[in-house]
C-alpha cells in the first residue's frame, strides 16, 4: 500500500498485504514477524521504490510472487510461494477494492488509517486460511458495520437471518427489504480501445463494457434483462455446435440491430441456464449497487472520433503539425471531456499553437501538446496547427513519432449495445413491473485510443 508503511501475511494459498506502519503491534502478530518484514521490504524496494517503472502486475522476488494493484498512492498486494490461479488473485484484489469503497469511500492513506480495524475485520471474514469466501458487500454489511462486528446484542431472529443469508442459496440478498418507492438504475459503461494507422486503417479495436445496476426494490423480486446480442457460448466436451455453426449464428443482423459479444462474465446472482436457453439475463438482484456483467466485443464498433494527423519536417530544426478530429455520431449528441495529446520530440525548444476550438498548451515536462475541448457535437470537425522549433542535435536517429492519444466521454455505447427490456416481478408483495421506476444510461469512454502519425 502506501510507501511509508509495511504489509504482510503469508498463507498456504495467498493473503493480502495489509498496510501498516513499519512495526506491528503485538496484538496483530500472526506468525514470524521477521518473515513478514522481509516480504514487506522486498516489495517496497523492488516494486514501490524500483528505479525503473514496474509494468507487470506480478513480480517474482526470491521465489515469492507478489500480485499487486494500485489505487492512487495506495498499493494492495497479495503474496504467495505457490503456483496459484492468478486470475482468482486479481479478482479478489479488485473485489476487495470494491468492498472498501462501499464501506468508507475513496481508498486513500487517511481512510486506510482511520478504518484499519474495519479492514482487518473484513479480511478476516472474507478470507478463510487464505482462501476467498463471501465477498458480497450486501451480505457483509449485515454483520460488519462501520463501528465493528455486530455481536452479543443481536436477537436470535437477526442471527438466523444473517446465517441463512450467508449460507443459503441467495447469499447476496436478505429478506424483508422494504422501500417506499421501488427504483432500478442501469448503467451501460463502455471503454473503447483503438489503434489506427496514419492512413485511417483500423489496426486493432475492441470495446470492454460493464453493466452496473443500483436496485432499490422491496421483497425478493425477480428481474429480467435483455439486450440486442447474438451470443453463442461454446462449451467444450458437451458436443455443442461447431465453429461454423457458431459463426453463422453470430453473423445474423447488422451492427445496429445486434452485436456479437466475444466473451462475458456475470454476477453470481444471474441464472446461467436461462441465459443459455433464452438469451435473457434472469436474476434476483442484490440490494444497492453491484456489477451485473462484464463483456468484450470486437465487431461492428462505432468509433466516436477519427483523428487525421499530418506531420511535416522542415529541415532539421522545425516540424509542422496539423491534426484534425472528426466526430462520428448523431448531431443531437454531445461528447465531453475531450483531450488530444500530440507528442513532441525530446529536443523541442518552443511551440506555437493555433486551434479553432478549445484550448491548447505545450507541456514540456510531458513532451506533448495537450488540446482540450469541453464539448463537441456529432458530425463536426475541428483542427489544431502547431509549429515546433527543435534544438540542433548530434543524434542521427530519427524521431520515433509516438502515436497521438485521445480521451473523451460520449452518451452512447460504442459497441452498439442496447437494452431491449428490463422487467421486474414480485409475487409476495403484489407489485408489478409497472410500479417500478427504471432509469437506463449509456456512457462510452476512451480506453487506449491512439492514432499513429
Amino acid at each position: 500500500m502506501h510507501e511509508n508503511v509495511s504489509c504482510t501475511f503469508l498463507s498456504s494459498s495467498f493473503s493480502p498485504l495489509y498496510f501498516l506502519y513499519h512495526h506491528y503491534p503485538p496484538s496483530v502478530h500472526h506468525g514470524p514477524c521477521r518473515n513478514r518484514r522481509n516480504a514487506v521490504d522486498a516489495f517496497r524496494v523492488n516494486v514501490i521504490h524500483a528505479r525503473q517503472q514496474v509494468r507487470s502486475p506480478v513480480t517474482n522476488i526470491a521465489r515469492t510472487s507478489f500480485f499487486h494493484v494500485k489505487r492512487s498512492n495506495i498499493w494492495l498486494a497479495a503474496v504467495t510461494k505457490q503456483n496459484v490461479n492468478a486470475a482468482m488473485v486479481f479478482e479478489f484484489l479488485y473485489k476487495m477494492c470494491d468492498v472498501m469503497t462501499a464501506y468508507f469511500g475513496k481508498i486513500s492513506e487517511e481512510n486506510i488509517k482511520n478504518n484499519f480495524v474495519l479492514i482487518y475485520e473484513l479480511l478476516d471474514e472474507i478470507l478463510d486460511f487464505g482462501y476467498p469466501q463471501n465477498s458480497e458487500t450486501g451480505a457483509l454489511k449485515t454483520f460488519i458495520t462501520q463501528q465493528g462486528i455486530k455481536g452479543q446484542f443481536q436477537t436470535k431472529e437477526e442471527q438466523s437471518q444473517i446465517t441463512s443469508q450467508v449460507t443459503g442459496q441467495i447469499g447476496w440478498r436478505r429478506e424483508g427489504i422494504k422501500y417506499r418507492r421501488n427504483e432500478l438504475f442501469l448503467d451501460v459503461l463502455e471503454s473503447v480501445n483503438l489503434l489506427m494507422s496514419p492512413q485511417g486503417q483500423v489496426l486493432s479495436a475492441h470495446v470492454s463494457g460493464r453493466v452496473v445496476m443500483k436496485s432499490y426494490l422491496s421483497g425478493m423480486p425477480e428481474c429480467k434483462f435483455g439486450m440486442n446480442d447474438k451470443i453463442v457460448i461454446d462449451k467444450q466436451g458437451k458436443g455443442g455446435a461447431t465453429d461454423d455453426a457458431a459463426k453463422s449464428d453470430l453473423g445474423g443482423g447488422s451492427g445496429k440491430q445486434s452485436i456479437a459479444i466475444d466473451d462475458c462474465t456475470f454476477h453470481q446472482c444471474v441464472r446461467l441456464s436461462k441465459f443459455d436457453s433464452e438469451r435473457s439475463i434472469s436474476f434476483i438482484p442484490p440490494d444497492g449497487e453491484y456489477e451485473l456483467m462484464r463483456y468484450r466485443t470486437t465487431k461492428d464498433i462505432i468509433l466516436p472520433f477519427r483523428v487525421i494527423p499530418l506531420v511535416r519536417e522542415v529541415g532539421r530544426t522545425k516540424l509542422e503539425v496539423k491534426v484534425v478530429i472528426k466526430s462520428n455520431f448523431k448531431p443531437s449528441l454531445l461528447a465531453q471531456k475531450i483531450e488530444v495529446r500530440i507528442p513532441t520530440p525530446l529536443n523541442t525548444s518552443g511551440v506555437q499553437v493555433i486551434c479553432m476550438k478549445g484550448k491548447a498548451k505545450y507541456k514540456a515536462s510531458e513532451n506533448a501538446i495537450v488540446w482540450k475541448i469541453k464539448r463537441m457535437a456529432g458530425m463536426k470537425e475541428s483542427q489544431i496547427s502547431a509549429e515546433i522549433e527543435l534544438l540542433p542535435t548530434n543524434d542521427k536517429k530519427k524521431w520515433a513519432r509516438p502515436p497521438i492519444s485521445m480521451n473523451f466521454e460520449v452518451p452512447f455505447a460504442p459497441s452498439g449495445l442496447k437494452v431491449r427490456y428490463l422487467k421486474v416481478f414480485e409475487s409476495k408483495l403484489n407489485y408489478s413491473d409497472h410500479d417500478v421506476i427504471k432509469w437506463v444510461r449509456y456512457i462510452g469512454r476512451s480506453g487506449i485510443y491512439e492514432t499513429r502519425c
